[in-house]
């Protein structure tokens, strides 16, 4: 059998040790990563000609049971007097011309390079460079380097490479045997329910997919059964050695719910593998309080020494490990649970995750998604009609004038240097905001970029000292902001708007906008094998496949719907409208009018989206005061900032058997407006005010321009398309099996407009018109049957 792990991670995890501590430091090296590429390019290219950059290295160690292929790519290899050197580059947030010796476990990594090198051309000896780049010193390549040396004789440096090989080897062992049973167990399993019409043929689609290496954009209907659709293909192609390991993506937990229903279902019949669900931070922290100084929290104080024997023992079983028995685990070993799940997932066969763990450059997986390395990984992406707006705000920045006055007043005290520093970039953008008239698009900022990257690096110096004072974790929070901002800067290509706007709130921001994630998204993706794009709503489909992909020769598909239309009855109005002209009171009365005629046709639970709480509550002020004096309806609505616990109870009245008819108020695009799973008689109808367009806003009218000037219709990216996909989504709320039934009503006379024809999906086809003078009949109709 074939095992795989980089040298990056085969070393870190043998070597750590110590104190969970996520003050500046630590944080700050991780920044260092996502300049790393540029970085080692500069030191690289200002290398003499007989240097070697970025060597690919590849070693394997037998094994009885297996053969464990160790790989990673060294920075740079070169010979000086007549010893070949392996030159690793670190870049970092630090005064590195301070550093006495390199860190051991980047030392340990060139170490291996260092072995692997040296066997593979017979050399007695060979050394290992250091070489430490201080990544906020603008004169990089005289002043902001710090380079150590030290030569190994082979026989030794083989000695110390065995060793760490033996301390891993039981970690193989298990990972061997736990590999073994999965591949036995995939050959039996079989797809666990009848196909459905038109389900064959989509599994055999996702497979196909997966066996080429390519990327396919499904739109799927609900009840189709994306989620088994696409998890046991990609199980089966596991099987089959196309890939190792495979990320299930959601936007949210309750979509993860599912795929861990399928999952169980899988194991059910037979499916042996060690499947994880990451939970964010704050929802596993054992505290009252998230401090991870080891100072404040036990639970960091030590974990590094006691984290591998609590994976470990969590390894012994299979299924699936999910938060509570993660916390338990945590609990028993008196380890940080969230770094536990971490470690655990480099063992786990599936890994269902949140969007962020793969795209977002401050929090993806670095275990597995290393610069220049591509893993065997298969990407389950859910509900990615979300990824668009998620993956601009994960590749955004922005950095408030108010803010650097703010930290100034609490660092005064203690630095005059950062002090002045603070002033300096507060000087910037004030110039900025006397420029500012509604929103200003900038070309260029690199001045203030520099003068935040010398304040970032004192506050970084600043910071690593232990001292405390008033004000110590807002200068922390405003460093981690600097820090983003400026590693976001080193995205910006044609793909960002560079603009500043004075804030609702009234404060100056300065904003790094981008406009077309799908070179970054692309750059992820590049990280695996295959990817499955699937949601409900992918309308347009080239609209997405241009936002999420970088790739012409893509897969579209869109798979048959199981629903009977007879079922469903959906309607558009002619007679009413939501634009800003047209909210007034006749109008408002018309809607509730409306909304009184659907529902008390047929007793039932009931949606009504609107498209803000303000319209929503106006519209409700008019239902209860004209047809709702005598309770006849129990009424519930959305608020703003649900807890939780609320959006629970909220959830937990469709499930009350009520004499009266339920009508839930809501807001399209919230919390309500997908993702719930409401089936059978649980909700019975759906009514949409409005086209769900977002709110014009500077980021809007921005978005509108990029796009126009790009040669497509900036409207339509920027409004249309976000507007049409919360309607989608909302409609869909009601028919969720094939033997749900229900009305879909929407109320909106834009609806019929030719630039809405497109957008409908398939399904829609039996649509038909309505006015309020025979919406009461065309309901009354449809229930007729039932």
């Amino acid at each position: 059998m074939q095992l795989h792990i980089s040298v990056r991670n085969l070393v870190e995890f043998i070597f750590r040790s110590g104190d969970i501590d996520n003050r500046v430091g630590k944080t700050a090296n991780t920044d260092a990563m996502m300049e790393g590429t540029r970085i080692h390019k500069k030191i690289q290219n200002s290398m003499d000609d007989g240097y070697m950059p970025e060597v690919p290295l590849k070693y394997v160690v037998d094994s009885d049971m297996y053969e464990l292929t160790l790989e990673g790519r060294a920075d740079g290899i070169f010979e000086d007097e007549g010893i070949n050197w392996i030159d690793e580059i670190k870049g970092m947030y630090r005064k590195v011309q301070f550093f006495e010796e390199p860190v051991f476990v980047h030392k340990a990594q060139a170490m291996c390079y260092a072995y692997i090198f040296a066997t593979l051309n017979n050399l007695d000896k060979i050394g290992v460079q250091m070489t430490y780049c201080d990544l906020d010193e603008p004169e990089l390549l005289t002043k902001g380097i710090k380079r150590f040396r030290e030569i190994f004789e082979y026989e030794k440096l083989k000695q110390w490479f065995d060793d760490l090989i033996g301390k891993y080897r039981k970690w193989a062992d298990i990972q061997c045997r736990s590999r073994i049973r999965r591949q036995d167990s995939i050959k039996e399993l079989q797809f666990p329910f009848e196909y459905r019409v038109g389900q064959k043929k989509l599994v055999e689609d996702v497979y196909r997919t997966i066996l080429r290496q390519k990327t396919l954009f499904l739109q799927a209907p609900t009840g189709v059964g994306k989620t088994i659709s696409t998890i046991f293909p990609a199980v089966k192609a596991v099987g089959e050695e196309l890939a190792d390991r495979i990320f299930y993506l959601t936007a949210k937990t309750i979509t993860a719910s599912v795929a861990i229903d399928t999952f169980n279902e899988l194991q059910h019949l037979g499916y042996h593998a060690k499947i994880i669900q990451l939970t964010a931070k704050e929802k596993l922290c054992l505290c009252e309080e998230m401090d991870c100084n080891p100072v404040n929290c036990p639970y960091a104080k030590g974990h590094f020494d006691r984290v591998n024997d609590a994976v470990f023992d969590l390894l012994q079983r299979d299924g699936l490990f999910d938060r509570d028995e993660i916390i338990d685990q945590a609990e028993k070993f008196h380890v940080c649970p969230f770094e536990m799940s971490l470690d655990t997932a480099i063992w786990c066969d599936d890994i269902i995750c949140d969007y962020n763990y793969l795209f977002d450059p401050n929090v993806y997986l670095k275990r597995f998604f290393q610069e220049g390395i591509k893993g065997d990984y298969i990407f389950l992406v859910d509900e990615a009609h979300n990824l668009v707006e998620r993956s601009r705000s994960m590749y955004s920045a922005g950095i408030y004038k108010e803010d650097f006055l703010s930290i100034k007043k609490i660092i005064k005290p203690y630095s005059k240097k950062i002090e002045k520093l603070l002033e300096k970039c507060n000087t910037a953008l004030l110039g900025y905001k006397r420029e500012c008239e509604g929103y200003s698009v900038h070309e260029n900022i690199g001045t203030l970029a520099f003068s935040l990257m010398r304040l970032s690096g004192e506050l970084d110096e600043f910071l690593q000292k232990p001292m405390e004072f008033p004000g110590r974790k807002d200068v922390l929070d405003f460093y981690f902001q600097i820090r983003n901002f400026l590693n976001i800067y080193e995205l910006v290509d044609e793909h960002y708007v560079i603009y500043s706007e004075i804030a609702d709130d009234g404060r100056f921001m300065l904003r790094l906008m981008c406009v077309d994630p799908s070179q970054n998204v692309q750059r992820c993706l590049d990280k695996g094998k295959a990817t499955i794009f699937f949601s409900a709503t992918f309308l347009p489909i080239d609209y997405y496949k241009k936002l999420l992909s970088t790739k012409k020769d893509n897969y579209a598909i869109y798979a048959q719907s199981t629903f009977v239309q007879k079922n469903r009855l959906i309607a558009f109005a002619n007679d009413v409208s939501t634009k800003y002209s047209r909210r007034t009171e006749s109008e408002y009365r018309k809607i509730a009018d409306y909304i009184n005629k659907i529902v008390s046709v047929h007793k039932g639970n009931y949606m009504v989206f609107f498209p803000s709480y303000k319209f929503m509550e106006n519209v409700r002020d008019y239902f209860n005061d004209e047809f709702n004096l005598d309770n006849e309806f129990n009424i519930i609505a959305q608020t703003s900032k649900m807890t939780e616990e609320e959006r629970e109870k909220f959830l937990e009245r469709f499930n009350e058997n009520s004499q009266n008819t339920l009508i839930a108020f809501c807001v399209m695009g919230g919390i309500f407006g997908e993702g719930i799973d409401l089936k059978n008689e649980k909700l019975i109808g759906t009514i949409i005010v409005g086209t769900g367009l977002p709110q014009i806003s500077n980021e809007k009218q921005i978005l509108k321009e990029y796009y126009d000037d790009c040669g497509e219709n900036g409207f339509d990216y920027a409004f249309r398309y976000p507007g049409i996909n919360k309607v989608l989504q909302a409609a869909g709320r009601v028919i969720r099996t094939a033997e749900d039934y229900g009305v879909i009503i929407l109320l909106d006379e834009r609806f019929l407009q030719r630039n809405y024809e497109a957008l409908y999906p398939r399904e829609w086809n039996d649509r038909k018109i309505c006015s309020i003078n025979n919406v009461e009949k065309l309901v009354t109709d449809f229930w007729k049957k039932f």
